[in-house]
C-alpha cells in the first residue's frame, strides 16, 4: 500500500515533472482501492440503483433514436413511462448512457463510482494546494474520497447524482482566490475566477438537484463571510454574477424542471415520512413503525456525521494549535465554519431554517450537507497531522503509513456494512433482461400525475387496450402491497393493439397506433398522462377524457380506422429555458474573454512552513 509514501521536498523546491504526476496518480489509485469491493463482489445495489440503470437503458436508447437531450423515460411504471429526464439533473444519466456505449452494464457502476470519487479526490487536492503542499494536499484529497459519507454515498445508497459533489471543492477554490488583492473591486471580482464559478454551480445543479441547492447556499454564505472578514462586497459580486449566470447555463433543465412540477405529484418528494426534514436529524428515533429501517440508516448515518465534523473541528484546533493553519486567515476560516454550519443543519433547532428558506426542504435529509464537508474536513486533517519540515525520518514513514491502514479500513468497512448485494431481480443482468423484453420497472411516486397513482398501473398491459368505460380498472391484485398483473384472459379489454414499431427499442418520445376499432370506445394507452403529449387521431387533436386513477391517457376513438399518433411536444417552458441557456452562456463567454484579457497579479496563498 503506497497511497502516501512520497515525500514532498521539503524546502518547496518545484517538483519535477514527473512528481507533478504523483499526486494526482495515487488519488488514482486511492479511488481504485475506494471501489476495489465492487471488482471483488460484482455491484452493490444500493437505494438508487435500479433508478439510474434505468435511466441509462432509456437514454441510449433515446440516443439511437437521433434524441440528443432526451425528456421521456418509457421503462418506469411497467411501459406507462414518466418525465424522469425532465426532472432529474442530467450530466449523471447521460454519463452512464455514455459509458453503456463501450462498456458492459454490470461495469459501468462501478467505472462511474470510481470516476466520481477520484473527482472528489482531486479537487479536493487542488483547493488544498492553494495553502498546502503537495504530499499533504494529496493526503487532503485521499482523506475526502475516503470519507464516511462518500462511502456510504457509494455504496449503501448508490447515489450517483450525489456522488458528484466534487464541484464543492472547486466552488470554495474560485469562490476564495485571489488573484488582485490591491486592486479596484472590480478587478478584485473579476480576477479570472467569477466565469469559471459559474460554470461550477451550473455543474453541481447539473448534476444533482440537492447538490445544487446546497452549492448555492454554500456560495452564498462564503461570499457574506468572506465580505465581512475583506470589508469588501467584492466576494458578494462575483458570487452574485457567478449565481446569476451559472444558473442561467442550466436553465434549459432548471426552468422546465421547476415549471413543470405543477404536472406531476411532486410533493411526494416531502410528504413522505421517511423524507421529511424533522425525521432526519441527528439520531432521531421516529415512533412511526413504518419506519424503523429509516431509523437504522439514520443511527449509522448519524455515526458518520459526528464523525466528520469531529474529525474536522479537531484537525482546526490540532493545525492552530501547532501553527500549520495557512498564514491567510481569510483563506482558511470560512473553511472552518462549515463543520459548524453542517452540524448545526443536523439538530432539531435548525427546523426554522428548513422550513424558512427556499428549496431547502427538498434536500430531504439533513446528513446530505456532509456532502460539503469532505474537502474541508480532508484539508483540516492533512494540516494536522503532516510532518513538520525537518521531522524525524520514522515520522514521515509512519504517519502515510497510518494513513493508508486508515482508508483500508475505512474500504473494508465500507464493504461489511456498507455493501448492498443485489437481490435476484435487482442485478444487472435480470434488469438488461427485463429492459429488453418491454415488460418495464416500477416508478417513482413524485413523478406521477397529479392525483394519479403508480401502485395502480397495471404489469403486463398491451400498447392500447380498446374498452366501453374510460375508467375501467385494468388488472387484478394477487399481491398485497403490488402492482395489479394483467393478461388477455382477463378479458377486461375488448380488443388489444401493438404500437409500430413494436418492443422496447421503439422511439421514446413517439407512439404510433394502427387499429380498426368494431365500435366506438376508449384505447386506454399505456402511456402515463403529460401535457406534453400531442395526441392525434387520423391527424386531428384527440378529445379530452376524464383522467384515470393509475394515469394511463384514456382516448375517445369511433368505430372503423383509426391512426392514432402520440408525440411528444417542446413546451413553451422548455423553449425559455434553452434561450436562457443561450443568453447566459453568451454572457459566461464574453465574461471569460474579457477575465483572461484584464492583468492579474497572481497571489499564492501563504503555505504553512511547517508542512512538506
Amino acid at each position: 500500500m503506497v497511497f502516501l509514501s512520497f515525500q514532498s521536498n521539503p524546502n518547496h523546491r518545484p517538483l519535477s515533472r514527473l512528481g507533478r504526476w504523483t499526486g494526482p496518480a495515487l488519488i488514482l489509485l486511492a479511488a481504485a482501492v475506494a471501489t476495489a469491493p465492487q471488482l471483488i463482489r460484482g455491484n452493490t445495489c444500493g437505494h438508487d440503483f435500479d433508478i439510474h440503470l434505468v435511466s441509462w437503458f432509456d437514454c441510449l436508447n433515446s440516443w439511437r433514436h437521433g434524441i440528443a437531450y432526451p425528456q421521456w423515460t418509457p421503462s418506469p411504471n411497467y411501459g406507462a413511462g414518466e418525465p424522469r429526464f425532465i426532472f432529474y439533473p442530467p450530466l449523471t444519466w447521460m454519463l452512464g448512457a455514455a459509458l453503456g456505449l463501450v462498456l458492459p452494464w454490470n461495469i459501468v457502476p462501478i467505472v462511474l463510482t470510481f470516476l466520481l470519487l477520484a473527482a472528489t479526490g482531486l479537487s479536493t487536492r487542488t483547493l488544498a494546494l492553494r495553502a498546502l503542499a503537495d504530499a499533504p494536499a494529496t493526503l487532503a484529497g485521499c482523506a475526502a474520497l475516503f470519507s464516511g459519507y462518500a462511502l456510504f454515498t457509494a455504496y449503501e445508497r448508490s447515489a450517483f447524482g450525489e456522488l458528484a459533489g466534487f464541484w464543492i471543492p472547486l466552488l470554495l477554490l474560485l469562490i476564495l482566490r485571489e488573484k488582485n488583492p490591491s486592486g479596484s473591486i472590480w478587478r478584485r471580482a473579476f480576477d479570472g475566477s467569477t466565469a469559471p464559478l459559474a460554470m461550477a454551480l451550473a455543474g453541481a445543479w447539473l448534476s444533482n438537484a440537492p447538490l445544487g441547492v446546497m452549492a448555492s447556499y454554500l456560495l452564498a454564505a462564503v461570499a457574506v463571510t468572506l465580505a465581512v472578514l475583506h470589508r469588501s462586497w467584492t466576494p458578494v459580486l462575483r458570487s452574485s454574477v457567478a449565481a446569476a449566470l451559472g444558473i442561467g447555463v442550466a436553465g434549459f433543465y432548471l426552468v422546465p424542471a421547476e415549471w413543470e412540477q405543477r404536472w406531476v405529484d411532486i410533493r411526494q418528494a416531502t410528504d413522505d415520512p421517511g423524507l421529511k426534514i424533522e425525521n432526519s436529524f441527528l439520531f432521531g428515533h421516529p415512533a412511526d413503525p413504518s419506519l424503523d429501517l429509516h431509523n437504522l440508516e439514520l443511527t449509522r448515518v448519524s455515526i458518520i456525521a459526528v464523525a466528520m465534523v469531529a474529525l474536522a473541528l479537531a484537525g482546526v484546533l490540532l493545525a492552530w494549535k501547532r501553527k500549520t493553519l495557512p498564514a491567510n486567515r481569510r483563506w482558511w476560516i470560512p473553511l472552518a465554519l462549515i463543520p459548524i454550519a453542517v452540524l448545526f443543519l443536523q439538530l432539531p433547532v435548525s427546523l426554522a431554517l428548513w422550513n424558512l428558506l427556499p428549496k431547502l426542504k427538498f434536500l430531504q435529509f439533513p446528513w446530505r450537507w456532509l456532502v460539503v464537508l469532505e474537502a474541508p474536513m480532508g484539508i483540516f486533517f492533512a494540516a494536522a497531522i503532516w510532518p513538520r519540515v525537518g521531522a524525524r525520518r520514522w515520522q514521515r514513514v509512519v504517519m502515510p503509513a497510518a494513513c493508508s491502514a486508515l482508508f483500508l479500513g475505512s474500504t473494508a468497512v465500507a464493504a461489511a456494512y456498507f455493501f448492498q448485494p443485489c437481490d435476484d431481480e435487482d442485478a444487472v443482468a435480470p434488469m438488461v433482461k427485463v429492459y429488453r423484453s418491454g415488460a418495464g420497472f416500477e416508478g417513482v411516486y413524485e413523478y406521477a400525475p397529479t392525483g394519479a397513482d403508480n401502485g395502480l398501473v397495471a404489469t403486463g398491459l398491451p400498447d392500447a387496450c380498446l374498452v366501453t368505460n374510460s375508467q375501467i380498472k385494468l388488472g387484478l391484485l394477487d399481491t398485497a402491497d403490488a402492482n395489479p398483473d394483467w393478461w388477455v384472459e382477463q378479458h377486461s379489454c375488448e380488443a388489444t393493439y401493438s404500437s409500430t414499431p413494436a418492443g422496447s427499442q421503439a422511439n421514446p418520445e413517439h407512439l404510433h397506433i394502427s387499429a380498426d376499432i368494431p365500435h366506438s370506445g376508449y384505447l386506454i394507452l399505456r402511456l402515463r398522462t403529460y401535457p406534453a403529449w400531442r395526441i392525434t387521431i387520423n391527424g386531428k387533436p384527440a378529445g379530452p377524457v376524464a383522467p384515470r386513477e393509475d394515469g394511463l391517457t384514456a382516448v375517445l376513438v369511433q368505430q372503423g380506422r383509426v391512426q392514432l399518433d402520440a408525440d411528444w411536444t417542446t413546451t413553451p417552458d422548455v423553449v425559455a429555458g434553452r434561450w436562457l441557456t443561450v443568453i447566459a452562456a453568451l454572457l459566461l463567454a464574453s465574461l471569460w474573454f474579457l477575465e483572461r484579457r484584464a492583468p492579474a497579479r497572481r497571489v499564492q496563498p501563504s503555505r504553512s512552513a511547517g508542512l512538506s
